[in-house]
């Protein structure tokens, strides 16, 4: 589908003041919108990345590539984002070491770790895989070790020196579309533009902090090792109870997230509550989910389980889950 009509029909909601006719409203919508997403991400990573095995520098910013967009869009892509390179800064987590480095949105990147990104021609249609793939570079770089960036702005090349910032390997994603959707395949954490447009940032925490709770506990690969089926036998028998044991856990973890990265752990339980018919369907709700009141019974039940005195980040036993088989 053209990004242009996903962007008018997206972002409508988010953003009423991006009218369909208004490219650069649209793509300053986007901006706002997946600055969110990469501030929200960066909070959690950073403050959990004590309870992630895998790990990845963590710069506090947002990428895209000018190749995401369709072609008839790149040229006002390129007066809107700055694109000088395949690859560019869309937007800076405030506070983050790319913000004290003073890295900017739409600064390019040239260079990463001492290895120079290629300059490749444009795909004929679009496509994320100049993004994905730099994205995997980084997360393929030592979490501890300073990151060296090479950038482009205004035709002038300048190089910084980000310090460590280790935190949860994980890609994230703003879903453009219409559905209220989220989901993790182990790599990436997608949520759906409609969820930025209807909740607080505390509030989408808690969707991107469940999301990233499936990454850190393995469950797509849990799953795959347990045969079990996805599509139309998802929700039946075995297939159903396990994906339901997954859910259950997410939960609980997501919310050891929020409260490890400053957010209210209750918030948990106010969404589902206040919120859970928005997600899970209500009298149409996939059997694979637990229904929102029994959430938000389960996580109140686990709060009351925290102890007083529990750190900063708190290493909450359901973490021992990641490495038990689901039977």
């Amino acid at each position: 589908m053209p990004f242009a009509f996903l962007a008018a029909l997206s972002l409508a909601a988010a953003a009423p003041a991006a009218p369909a006719d208004d490219p650069a409203a649209t793509f300053a919508a986007l901006r706002e919108v997946d600055g969110r997403m990469a501030a929200i991400a960066y909070r959690l990573t950073t403050a959990n990345a004590a309870l992630c095995r895998d790990r990845q520098p963590t710069p506090g910013w947002a990428l895209h590539a000018i190749g995401q967009y369709d072609a008839p869009l790149r040229a006002q892509a390129k007066v809107s984002f700055g694109f000088e390179r395949p690859v560019a800064v869309e937007a800076v987590v405030p506070g983050s070491p790319a913000a004290a480095a003073g890295i900017v949105p739409g600064d390019s990147l040239v260079a990463l770790d001492g290895r120079d990104l290629p300059d490749a021609p444009l795909p004929a249609q679009a496509s994320s895989a100049a993004r994905d793939a730099v994205q995997d570079l980084i997360a393929g770089l030592p979490a501890d070790r300073p990151l060296a960036v090479t950038l482009m702005h205004d035709g002038r090349t300048r190089r910084v020196t980000l310090p460590a910032s280790p935190g949860c390997r994980s890609a994230f994603e703003v879903l453009l579309g219409p559905k209220m959707e989220a989901s993790s395949d182990g790599r990436i954490v997608q949520v759906g533009v409609r969820f930025f447009a209807r909740y607080s940032d505390e509030e989408l925490a808690v969707v991107i902090g469940h999301e990233l709770a499936h990454t850190i506990l393995r469950h797509r690969a849990r799953l795959d090792a347990a045969g079990v089926s996805r599509g139309l036998l998802a929700e039946v028998g075995r297939n159903g109870r396990l994906f339901r044991t997954t859910e259950d856990q997410a939960d609980l973890l997501g919310m050891y997230l929020i409260r490890n990265a400053g957010w209210d752990p209750r918030a948990a339980v106010r969404f589902w509550r206040d919120h859970g018919g928005d997600v899970d369907g209500g009298l149409f709700r996939s059997r694979t989910h637990p229904s929102s009141k029994a959430r938000a019974a389960a996580l109140e039940a686990e709060i009351a389980k925290i102890p007083p005195d529990a750190p900063m980040p708190y290493l909450p036993p359901i973490l021992a889950e990641a490495d038990k088989p689901l039977q």
